[in-house]
């Protein structure tokens, strides 16, 4: 039977096709247990999605989830747009204030949460959700919400699957279909509602999964949440796609805890923000060095530095289970001497580029490319066309925009803001500035609206001594900003 091409493009297919072909290969669990099989996250899809139809919830509608990772969190995921729903992802660390505004807005008829969440809930007026699911199972010891445990959901869930007696039939799903609303601060700094379809997420999953080869079998530790464009796409889609096992965290990533995840799932893969890498370099590695006057004067020279910082990145690489291939990095810029660090160290890492409204990546990689530079966020994305608008004669640098199958539908309910950053051609503007190297890297100066023009006409990128401040032990955080004509910097001490 020949699939249409746009079935392909969708969350459903990505789903069914991975099962086909992995079938019992053990596909997602939390850290140091057993993990479901492709097949047992199928079955629970299938079932969750019978269930919830019988409920009401039709093509269109909207379900929420406002929970930690987990695998019931993509199994809920799954059962969701396997109806044609729109699944409205909340980041866990909203205030409560976010999240009623939100559940509101959109009138989600059911609400995934977990223990940490449901004080967020509990003045949720009328017009709330109709059905809430525990995904951790817990029950609030005040019945001041009603709730069902995600188990007891489950095993209904299957019975109705039974006593069918014949598989279930659903809306069809085409690739153009909106998939998710995100809640994101947008490209002008205010919250707005980003749409994605089912082709916005799986065309960059895939184009991302060709950056590296992941052999069926791999491990990928998850870390960043779920609700976040970069880890659903690229620690979630992606890793299915290859039939890969995912390992959630289900913890802060502290040093201490990442590294006994690391030793005992041995990841080959794990997508992190900057911090990670920048607490690491400056708690493990900036002080080995100072501690040693050897090490320090070593380091000084060109052949010495490299000497240490590749023992050091053997070391790092043991951190993290010793087989490890792939740092992916991105949501946020890189220090410069942080980098420099883990390529002089040989660690294997990629920097990624992208906004929620590009599903998210626009650059980044491929692996093993030489001409990458440090510095840069590498080449744009297999179908992904970037180019600078309005290019400074002197430096090259100008507003990134990007076009491809990646971009999204637009801002919900907002054609006003739509139109000021998507083009009728489809080209997004993302408000970052930066420039495209002769090798055809792209290098990310900062947001826009962050330069300060000093009065000499100077136009200074905060940013870059923002990451210089930041390298500093004693400094937590450090921003730059304009006080009348001269440049002042706020620092946050670590005490």
């Amino acid at each position: 039977m020949t699939v249409a091409t746009e079935v392909r493009m969708t969350l459903n297919y990505v789903l069914d096709s991975s099962c086909s072909k992995y079938g019992d290969t053990p596909a997602v669990g939390m850290a140091l247990e057993p993990a479901l099989s492709y097949n047992e996250v199928h079955d629970r899809v299938i079932a969750l999605a019978l269930r919830m139809q019988r409920e009401g919830v039709e093509k269109g509608h909207r379900i929420a989830i406002l929970a930690e990772n987990s695998h019931n969190w993509g199994t809920a995921y799954f059962a969701a747009v396997r109806l044609g729903a729109v699944v409205v992802p909340l980041l866990p660390d909203l205030p409560e204030s976010d999240v009623r505004h939100i559940l509101g807005e959109m009138q989600v008829k059911i609400l995934f949460i977990t223990q940490r969440q449901v004080d967020k809930i509990i003045e949720l007026k009328s017009g709330g959700p109709a059905r809430i699911i525990t995904l951790d199972d817990h029950v609030p010891d005040l019945d001041l919400v009603p709730v069902v445990r995600y188990t007891d959901y489950l095993a209904e869930a299957r019975t109705i699957l039974v006593e069918a007696g014949e598989p279930p039939v659903f809306p069809d799903v085409d690739q153009d279909d909106l998939a998710a609303i995100l809640y994101t601060s947008g490209t002008s700094g205010y919250s707005k509602a980003v749409m994605l379809s089912h082709k916005n997420l799986t065309s960059n999953a895939y184009a991302a999964s060709g950056l590296m080869p992941i052999p069926p079998g791999s491990v990928f530790l998850s870390i960043l949440p779920m609700s976040h464009t970069y880890e659903f796409t690229c620690g979630f889609i992606l890793p299915l796609i290859t039939g890969s096992r995912i390992a959630y965290a289900g913890k802060s990533p502290t040093p201490a805890i990442l590294q006994k995840f690391c030793q005992h799932e041995k990841p080959l893969v794990i997508f992190a923000v900057p911090l990670v890498l920048e607490k690491i370099y400056k708690k493990r590695v900036l002080t080995q060095i100072e501690k040693s006057r050897l090490l320090t004067m070593l380091c000084r020279t060109t052949f010495g530095r490299r000497l240490i910082y590749r023992k050091i990145g053997r070391k790092l690489l043991h951190f993290f289970g010793g087989n490890l291939k792939l740092m992916g990095i991105g949501g946020a810029a890189l220090n410069p001497e942080v980098e420099s660090f883990l390529a002089e160290a040989k660690f294997p890492y990629l920097v990624g580029y992208g906004l929620t409204e590009s599903s998210p990546l626009l650059a980044g990689g491929p692996a093993g490319d030489t001409t990458i530079t440090v510095g840069s966020t590498g080449k744009p994305l297999p179908g992904v066309k970037i180019r600078i608008a309005d290019p400074a004669a002197d430096t090259g640098i100008g507003e990134i925009r990007a076009c491809g199958p990646n971009i999204m539908l637009g801002y919900y309910n907002d054609r006003e803001a739509t139109a000021e950053v998507l083009s009728p051609d489809g080209w997004l503007a993302t408000g970052d500035l930066g420039f495209i190297d002769d090798a055809g890297n792209l290098h990310v100066c900062g947001r826009s609206k962050n330069v300060i023009v000093l009065p000499s006409g100077e136009n200074v990128y905060p940013e870059a001594i923002e990451h210089k401040m930041n390298s500093y032990n004693w400094v937590v955080e450090g921003l730059v900003l304009e006080n009348n004509g001269r440049l002042e910097a706020w620092i946050y001490p670590d005490y």
